[in-house]
């Protein structure tokens, strides 16, 4: 992996994770130095980030935010993720309130947990793997749930519970979408 390849991967995993661009910069000079006096020396980049490189970004990113403000990004985009879902839940099933049952919270509680602790401890692991480890430890849960306690609604959701949701993530969802923009408009 070239010196360029290693800092585009760190700036997309930095940016990615909500840590500002004047940040973002400081860290990819203070690496890009790194790498230069290494390659002045012999060595190659990896023998400076080691052989992974989301993990040593993911690493670095954690040093530089600290966990409230993660957890707070994290809980955010969670509840932002949560309204989208009882929305579009809402609209399929065409009504304004929605049922929910011991295996629903169980399920969704647990999908949201593993997910969140792997991005916080790990770093991105990418959508479907992600989501396909959480599925794994989710459905077997949701199940033993229902099977526990049985399928009777515990509570009811109205549909403006789903919009309340979208609020605490609004910022950061728009935040991701300039970001994203900003990078497409600086890579052309």
């Amino acid at each position: 992996m070239t010196n360029t390849q290693i800092l585009a991967a760190c700036r997309r995993n930095w940016e990615y994770r909500g840590i500002d661009e004047a940040s973002v910069r400081e860290m990819l000079d203070e690496l890009s130095a790194h790498l230069e006096d290494a390659e002045a020396a012999g060595r190659s980049g990896q023998d400076v980030v080691g052989r992974d490189v989301r993990a040593f970004a993911a690493a670095w990113a954690r040093a530089r935010a600290p966990l409230p403000r993660r957890m707070l990004r994290t809980a955010c985009i969670g509840c932002y993720y949560a309204g989208w879902l009882l929305l579009v839940l809402c609209l399929i099933r065409w009504t304004t309130q929605l049922d929910v049952a011991p295996g629903h919270i169980v399920f969704w509680a647990v999908l949201g947990t593993v997910t969140v602790l792997w991005e916080l401890r790990r770093g991105s692991l990418g959508f479907l793997r992600r989501w396909g480890i959480s599925l794994c430890v989710a459905l077997p849960a949701a199940v033993l749930a229902d099977r526990l306690a049985g399928d009777a609604p515990v509570f009811t959701v109205p549909l403006w519970a789903a919009l309340l949701l979208l609020l605490p993530g609004l910022p950061h969802a728009v935040a991701d979408v300039r970001a994203g923009r900003n990078r497409t408009a600086g890579a052309a």
